[in-house]
Order: C-alpha cells, then sequence, then structure tokens
C-alpha cells in the first residue's frame, strides 16, 4: 500500500484531524505535504458533509444540509518542481470506501444519495421536485442495493466527484468577478445563480490566523467546476483513469475529495451520486511547459480507466428544448436533457417506483446521458441511457404489460420550508 500522506480517524471530525484539510479555493492555503515526480501516495477523503447525512430514514438531515461547510477536501498535496504553465499528471491507481469499517459514517458499509430542497441547492429538476428525498444504499463488494429502493442492483462506478489544482491569485480574482457579475442579475433567485465567498464554516488548512479573515472573503466556494478541475463530478474518473490538470501556483496544490461509489451522468439531484467517505491512491508526475504545448489553457483533460461495469443493453429516452408549458426554445441542450429524464422517470413510475424512486435511482446509477442532436433548429435531442441489466425484473416494454415491485420502504422526505 502507498504511504497514507492523508489520515483520517472516523472517531473524529473533519477539522480534528491529525492533519486539516479545506473547504475553499485559495493559492494562500499551504501544503499539507510535498511528493516529487512520480511518487504513489494514498489520500484518505472525508464524505462531503463530514457525517451531517445519517444512515436512517428521515430526510431532515438532507432537508437542512450544511451548504456553507462543503467540500471537505483532502490536500493541498505539493508536487515538487511543478510550475505555472506546466500540466500535472494525476493516476488513479486505485479508490474505495473506507477499508474494513461499519458504523455511521457513509463510507463505512453504506452511502447515501440525496434530492435537496429547492431552497437548500436544489436540483436539475428542483421545480418538480422542491422537498427533501433521500435514498440509503449499502455496499456489498462492488455491488450497491438501497431499502428505499427496491429491484435494482448494479456495480458501483468508484471515483472522485472533486479534484483539482490551486488557482493562481489573478484567476481566483476572474472567478469572484464573473460569479458575481452572474449573481447581480438575480439577486434573490432560490436557488441562486452561484455562491460568493462564505467565511462562515470556512475551513482554510493551515492559513496563519491573521491571515483567516481576509483569505476566507476572497476563498472561492468548492461547489462548481472550473478551469481548475474542480467539482467535475465525471463518473468515469475511475480506477485507471489518467488526468492532466493545469498549473496556475508553484507546486500545483492537488486537493481530492467528494468520493462516489457510483453515480449516473449529471448527478441530477445535486447530490445526485451515491456520497460516500474513503480512499484513493494516486500517482503524480509532470509535463513542463503541457499547457502552452498541448493548448490546455483552461480546464483538465483525462483518459478513463477501464474498469467500469460492461453493460451490454440499455432502454434510452429522448427529450427535446420545448418546456412542460409547450414554449419552444432554441438548440437548449440542458433543457432536453431534462426532458429526457423526465421522460425516464414517467416510465419508470409505470413500474410502481415513486416518481422521487425513480429521481433518486437516475441520479445514483450508472446511466449514460448525452446530447444526440444539437443542430437541427429549434430543437436539440438529448438522451438517457439505462442499463436493463440493473433491474431485478423485465423493464423493457412487452405485452404483458409492467412487472409491479414490491418490497422495500418508503423514499424519506422532509417538506422544504417556505421560501
Amino acid at each position: 500500500m502507498p504511504e497514507v500522506l492523508f489520515p483520517l480517524d472516523s472517531q473524529k471530525s473533519f477539522t480534528e484531524q491529525e492533519k486539516l484539510g479545506h473547504n475553499r479555493w485559495h493559492p494562500e492555503i499551504p501544503p499539507v505535504a510535498t511528493v516529487k515526480p512520480g511518487d504513489s501516495f494514498r489520500v484518505e477523503c472525508r464524505e462531503w458533509f463530514d457525517g451531517a447525512i445519517r444512515n436512517d430514514d428521515s430526510a431532515e438531515d438532507i432537508r437542512d444540509a450544511p451548504l456553507n461547510s462543503v467540500h471537505t477536501l483532502s490536500g493541498p498535496f505539493s508536487v515538487k518542481g511543478a510550475k505555472p504553465g506546466d500540466l500535472l499528471i494525476v493516476d488513479i491507481l486505485d479508490i474505495g470506501p473506507i477499508p474494513q469499517e461499519e458504523g455511521p459514517l457513509a463510507g463505512q458499509g453504506w452511502g447515501y444519495t440525496g434530492i435537496f430542497a429547492q431552497n437548500n441547492g436544489g436540483g436539475f429538476l428542483t421545480e418538480q421536485f422542491p422537498d427533501a428525498y433521500k435514498a440509503i444504499w449499502d455496499f456489498s463488494g462492488q455491488t450497491a442495493t438501497s431499502r428505499h429502493i427496491p429491484g435494482v442492483s448494479f456495480t458501483g462506478m468508484v471515483h472522485p466527484g472533486l479534484m483539482g489544482t490551486a488557482p493562481s491569485a489573478d484567476l481566483l480574482k476572474t472567478w469572484n468577478k464573473r460569479e458575481g457579475d452572474l449573481i447581480a442579475t438575480d439577486p434573490q433567485r432560490v436557488p441562486p445563480l452561484a455562491l460568493p465567498p462564505e467565511p462562515d464554516s470556512a475551513i482554510l488548512g493551515g492559513v496563519p490566523g491573521g491571515e483567516f479573515s481576509r483569505v476566507s472573503s476572497e476563498a472561492a466556494r468548492t461547489a462548481p467546476p472550473r478551469e481548475n478541475g474542480g467539482n467535475q463530478d465525471i463518473k468515469n474518473l475511475t480506477k485507471g483513469s489518467r488526468v492532466f490538470y493545469p498549473v496556475f501556483v508553484e507546486g500545483g496544490k492537488l486537493s481530492v475529495g467528494d468520493l462516489h461509489f457510483s453515480q449516473g451522468d449529471g448527478e441530477i439531484t445535486f447530490c445526485g451520486a451515491i456520497e460516500m467517505g474513503g480512499y484513493i491512491d494516486l500517482h503524480v508526475d509532470i509535463i513542463p511547459g503541457g499547457m502552452e504545448t498541448y493548448g490546455v489553457s483552461e480546464n483538465a483533460i483525462f483518459m478513463p480507466g477501464r474498469t467500469d461495469p460492461q453493460y451490454s443493453e440499455w432502454l434510452a429516452f429522448s427529450g427535446t428544448s420545448v418546456t412542460l408549458e409547450g414554449e419552444q426554445r432554441y438548440l437548449d441542450s440542458q433543457l432536453a436533457y431534462q426532458r429526457a429524464i423526465l421522460h425516464a422517470i414517467d416510465y419508470l413510475t409505470t413500474f410502481g417506483y415513486t416518481p422521487e424512486q425513480a429521481y433518486l435511482l437516475l441520479g445514483a446509477a450508472p446511466i449514460e446521458g448525452r446530447f444526440s442532436g444539437v443542430v437541427d433548429i429549434p430543437n436539440s435531442c438529448a438522451t438517457v441511457y439505462i442499463p436493463t441489466e440493473i433491474f431485478d425484473f423485465e423493464v423493457r416494454p412487452t405485452a404483458d404489460g409492467p412487472t409491479q415491485v414490491s418490497g422495500g420502504m418508503p423514499v424519506p422526505t422532509a417538506a422544504n420550508p417556505a421560501l
């Protein structure tokens, strides 16, 4: 096993650990360790809410989830010799839940998927699903099953939802300016258009106390993907993947967290993956001057691993860029994907699933989302592919009609407080 450079004790909170991670992006957060090109090492990661979500049959914890505190990131790790303009090569050697542990933390034999309340994050279909819901998934080897969504089991595509390098001071200013300008167009929107810097609940690693107030007022939230990689939620970043990250500061300052046991394309419920804590083994190297050499001025590029479950049969649903009210939109691929997801939800309800069960399933299972047609005005066409092998029953249309699922228990819910 590689050396553990960021250990976590499951009996302690994230801020009580031997090494302190962070939950904001800022170039002045100092590294927790320095590695050399060619090194391999293990990083332990806490579930993104640091244990706030429980293995129970209530969704009040999802409704009240402390968004100001996410994500709990392990790092940063400085790579000796990495300079701005380089590409940092990161290989995912291994990844999984918390080894040899069962207990109250996500990753200790279980994980969860949540639909967030509209006034606390929302989701891809927040107008249709404004309340909070939760599904608990149990792990058996590589397989996930849920007492809240009967009749399905699938092999997890374990991956980090979030990994990236630190921004430069100039890049951080760019993020804050453009996202602040967006917020200003509709500052009262629920959910908000973007998340500005927020000192409340900020964790900044080893930033000195005298600088904490300034840095926390500048540091960017970790919610969106950006030029540094960040919260990309790419389900194919599995074991065996190689990622090429732009380097913006000396040492690169690589951080990682938000591990997922499985996820469908889009992480559509916002907490749409099966969230967990666990470990990830990494190998790093450098391509000097790689950003200019390969035209990578922003955003990571990657080579996916080859350990994905191999499904051979799919049931696909399509959608076009027409709203539920019948309004035509011009080549709106985002809307088309929403409609494809809604069509899949409608279909699954004919088998006895509630809409919430179907929505949670599509967020957690390894569905494939595709922009299938983006040129034929005025309608984009998006599709969602569901592997039929994940169901314990015949899910394809037949002359006998849909089988009715049985067993399981209701999906926990918590009503959305008044907006």
